[in-house]
């Protein structure tokens, strides 16, 4: 996109491309909710008013960078990348510190020597977004996608792609992503405008065809694959914050730039995208006040205008849950906290399989029933989303999350479970799964809420706990405990 013709400031953005704006102009305010009870937007700041930068949190505990060599216990799921980056080192020294031959091979139960943190610099602090404009939460339930990307004429308006047997327009690929992993589909399209000119540039770079994001992976292409990896580094950078385990980000180059402690989680979601794909020098600029932060204002006004904070009330208390089966019917525990959505997602969720069902992917002849009533908002592609509130929205209030749910049998959007009554048969429908079982998790006005620690999935009466390890952990009730094991034995089970 090439910058506009007038007195305006240019400001120029990593990816070369440059935008006019002036940043004394009245922020555009968004389109009012057309429900009642949906919140409203606030007001924009008055022309010419003094931009305020919103004031730093409360220093965040973050993890200690490490001084001396640790050593790591491979876990299903892990990659060498996500060991790295958790680690705060590089995958180059992974191999090296291992001798690894190959860096894409690891097996469960490998012990893994991990060097020390080198300690980068620390980033200056800035923030970027409010937490609540990084999730898909209640204030984006007005934004309507297919119309902005219209009034922007860009490529993103002609796309179209196959995923699966169906096609998709490019904004409902924008759609779909954001609601899968609950992301604003506004970072989205700020992000993909950023990288590739998509929003406004109807004739974008022959090279951002296969990669608009700008993640050259041949496993990632086509613009759902981009955005996708896109909406699951957002939320790994969102959540590790929030959960205190995000020492820093590792940039492209191979550097480890330490967190400031003053950012908020909806700054370290952008800031760990970037890393991912600038080098330092590249990363620093897209993080500052010239950078993704502007381009996001002159697409949508100013962030912290929007803000619709805190997503998460002080006094928030789960509702009443039961066990997701029939009673009677003893399932597995198969699979501690781990990811809600993709790998990036809070650790969320937890898994079941019906007692003594073969192992593979096949529907199962039991039930997954409610946990509590509600109204089904979703039924698609192995997901099926129980809004609690009854407004209609999965965006607001809290959510259940059932999925790898077969379609044979399933529950449709607009009917109204009570807890207990039947959702559907466990299958492999749905995401990336080797094995039928149900995946459980809840979101709250968007967030997606650890199945563990303050808020923990409590369901008639177990309580979740965590290991700390993925997939590890225990259900808790009354001095009883029954710990998450794919091995099917009775004391690894659970019933009504």
């Amino acid at each position: 996109m090439a910058a506009q013709a007038c007195n305006f400031p240019i400001t120029t953005l990593p990816s070369g491309q440059s935008i006019a704006l002036d940043l004394g102009d009245e922020a555009p305010i968004a389109a009012e909710a057309d429900k009642e009870g949906v919140s409203q937007a606030p007001q924009a700041r008055a022309p010419g008013a003094e931009v305020i930068e919103p004031t730093p949190d409360a220093p965040h505990a973050q993890p200690t960078l490490r001084a001396e060599t640790s050593q790591y216990v491979v876990q299903f799921g892990d990659t060498l990348g996500l060991i790295a980056e958790d680690f705060g080192v590089t995958v180059e020294q992974l191999v090296t510190a291992n001798q690894l031959a190959n860096a894409n091979q690891l097996e469960v139960g490998q012990v893994l020597t991990v060097p020390p943190t080198s300690g980068g610099d620390q980033t200056v602090y800035f923030k970027i977004l409010p937490d609540s404009e990084l999730v898909n939460g209640p204030f984006t339930i007005s934004f309507d996608i297919a119309e902005f990307a219209k009034s922007q004429g860009g490529y993103l308006t002609v796309y179209q792609e196959q995923i699966g047997e169906t096609f998709y327009s490019g904004p409902a690929i924008v759609q779909r992503v954001a609601t899968e992993y609950s992301v604003n589909p506004r970072v989205l399209l700020a992000l993909l405008e950023l990288q590739s000119g998509w929003v406004r540039d109807s004739n974008p770079r022959t090279n951002t065809l296969q990669f608009p994001i700008g993640f050259a992976d041949s496993r990632r292409a086509g613009l759902y694959r981009q955005l996708a990896w896109a909406a699951d580094r957002l939320n790994d950078g969102y959540y590790r914050w929030k959960a205190g385990t995000a020492a820093g980000w590792l940039i492209t180059d191979g550097e480890f730039v330490t967190a400031n402690s003053g950012i908020n989680a909806g700054t370290a979601g952008v800031q760990n995208v970037l890393a991912s794909l600038y080098n330092a020098n590249q990363w620093r600029n897209g993080v500052s006040a010239t950078g993704f932060f502007t381009l996001y204002w002159d697409l949508f006004g100013y962030p912290f205008d929007l803000a619709q904070e805190p997503l998460l009330p002080s006094d928030l208390s789960q509702p009443r849950m039961q066990l997701p089966f029939e009673n009677g019917v003893p399932w597995v525990y198969s699979g501690g906290p781990h990811s809600g959505w993709g790998s990036g997602s809070a650790w969320a969720a937890l898994d079941f399989v019906a007692r003594g069902e073969q192992i593979g992917c096949y529907t199962s002849g039991e039930w997954a029933v409610a946990v509590a009533d509600g109204l089904i908002v979703r039924s698609d592609k192995g997901a099926v989303v129980q809004d609690l509130d009854g407004d209609g929205y999965e965006q607001t209030g809290w959510t259940v999350l059932y999925m790898h749910m077969a379609e044979y049998e399933r529950v449709q959007v607009g009917d109204y479970v009570q807890a207990g009554e039947r959702i559907g048969h466990p299958s492999c429908e749905g995401g990336v799964s080797s094995a039928s079982h149900l995946h459980l998790a809840r979101r709250y006005n968007g967030e997606w809420i650890p199945a563990f620690g303050e808020l923990s999935f409590v369901m008639d009466g177990w309580i979740s706990e965590s290991s700390g390890s993925l997939y590890d952990g225990r259900m808790q009730k009354d001095g009883l405990s029954v710990e998450a094991c794919e091995c099917r034995a009775p004391e690894n089970m659970l019933q009504r």
